[in-house]
């Protein structure tokens, strides 16, 4: 049996995911907060196996709270929950310690792994495993530099711009580092390159 912890502020986004995580498996008890403060001091009074922060473009109270609660509290298990093109966002929590991250729409399957994995000690979602950063994953010099984009919050065209390509070859070029990085989306993406020192 797992207790979860939910931080939003936005109050439809606490319930909604109450509701999905109501009905997974395994789950005993479920309490939300709504901001950084109440986190940390929710968290200490009464820690728990894993705690969702969510996080919004261009705003940084999801990443701030998931870095302060890690700062206080390392053996805390956080996953991020947002949306896949908001890759900046995601990428500053992982920086802050979280665990992993998950899509806005996971599904209850997605959900589970998550928590089996998380409180398990594994980094979600699963990713290969490198006995140092980067180790066994080779991105091409183009490959890096539209993950960099990526990690800095940028469109496929804003990046073309600044490479000299089109949008449908940084597309390519996108495709080629999920692959290599066994990501789905950009922001797993990011987070791995984060995790294996490719990007900071």
């Amino acid at each position: 049996m797992r207790t979860v912890l939910i931080c939003d502020d936005r109050r439809s986004v606490r319930e909604g995911l109450t509701r999905v995580m109501s009905a997974v498996p395994g789950v005993q008890r479920i309490d939300c907060v709504a901001t950084s403060e109440d986190l940390l001091a929710r968290y200490a009074r009464q820690p728990v196996d894993v705690v969702f922060v969510g996080t919004q473009r261009a705003v940084s109270s999801g990443a701030e709270a998931t870095r302060r609660l890690v700062a206080a509290h390392h053996q805390a298990n956080v996953i991020v929950f947002g949306a896949p093109d908001d890759a900046g966002s995601i990428a500053s929590a992982i920086a802050g310690g979280a665990r992993g991250y998950l899509r806005w729409d996971a599904s209850r399957p997605e959900l589970v792994a998550a928590l089996a994995s998380t409180t398990m000690g594994d980094v979600f979602p699963t990713q290969r495993a490198a006995s140092e950063p980067g180790a066994g994953i080779n991105l091409t010099e183009r490959e890096m530099q539209v993950l960099r984009g990526m990690s800095q919050g940028k469109s496929n065209g804003q990046i073309g711009r600044e490479l000299y390509l089109s949008e449908d070859t940084v597309k390519t070029h996108a495709r080629r580092l999920f692959r290599k990085l066994s990501a789905s989306d950009r922001a797993q993406a990011v987070a791995q390159g984060f995790r294996c020192g490719l990007v900071s």
